[in-house]
């Protein structure tokens, strides 16, 4: 299967070496990687420049915008600026972040999944992050869902449920479509993908809103948002976070922010997180 992979880069001097290192050496080599440089002031650029003399199939995009570190539509407009670039020769489509480690085998595990099941739409390993020298679970949300940092699409998914939103809450209502539309997820526990940067370590304080507001635009409603903010913010040790939440929500339902879901997807996305919800409480 042809793997693309993009991958948006803002100042990962750090660690984008390491990424690349580990796509250019699996058993599966990707088609095409595009790194999308995002308005980076350290050293990110050269270090891709290393990997693109060597590799004929990285290539890199530079692209202007905030310099702030914010979850959201930044990255996801900075993936669109990589996607514009590739033909669409792809069987599998990846938005990786730039601070990863894969096993040698992930894609090629990934495209055993992929041929396995037709209807298989999304997959992916499970991120691990390193505390007191071990490299342990980010355990943040449910093992079924597949984390924003290394997304993979089989094409006909990606398309079928609009791509990507340029918001926060994309690597959430992506899956809740591919849903919809009766595609399949996979989350592999045995692909143990290290996670330099453990999530939302390096994000601004602006951004502390905005998933309560992703919430709102999933047309979670109150009850559910309620519900899964308390979660959230539980499995991230801040009951202050929780008050943040619930504030971005109002102040979206207030400004009668646009949704990023019709209404009868609406009803689905509900639905699919109640049974959710009490298929846990049995």
């Amino acid at each position: 299967m042809d793997f693309y992979i993009i991958i948006p880069a803002h100042n990962e001097a750090d660690s984008i070496g390491l990424t690349l290192h580990s796509l250019v050496n699996q058993t599966l080599k990707p088609k095409q990687i595009v790194v999308v440089n995002d308005n980076s002031t350290d050293a990110t650029q050269s270090v891709i420049d290393g990997f693109i003399e060597k590799h004929s199939y990285i290539s890199m995009v530079n692209n202007k915008s905030s310099n702030q570190h914010l979850p959201g539509s930044k990255i996801i407009n900075a993936f669109y600026k990589g996607y514009e670039t590739l033909d669409h020769a792809y069987d599998i489509l990846c938005k990786f972040d730039a601070d990863l480690i894969f096993p040698e085998n992930y894609l090629e595990k990934l495209a055993f999944h992929f041929k396995s099941n037709p209807k298989l739409g999304m997959a992916s390993g499970f991120c691990y992050i390193e505390k007191n020298n071990q490299w342990v679970l980010e355990n943040l949300t449910r093992k079924d869902h597949i984390r924003g940092a290394l997304k993979a699409y089989r094409k006909d998914c990606f398309l079928e449920i609009g791509k990507l939103k340029r918001s926060m809450g994309w690597d959430t209502v992506d899956e809740l479509l591919a849903k919809y539309y009766s595609w399949a997820i996979l989350t592999d526990d045995a692909l143990h993908v290290k996670h330099l940067k453990p999530t939302g370590v390096s994000y601004n304080k602006a951004s502390k809103y905005l998933q309560g507001e992703a919430m709102y635009k999933m047309r979670y409603g109150f009850v559910i948002t309620f519900i899964s903010a308390l979660k959230l913010a539980y499995k991230k040790g801040s009951f202050l976070l929780f008050k943040d939440y619930m504030k971005g929500f109002f102040k979206a339902k207030n400004e009668k922010t646009a949704y990023l879901v019709n209404k009868q997807e609406g009803v689905f996305i509900r639905n699919l997180r109640w049974k959710g919800m009490l298929n846990k409480f049995k």
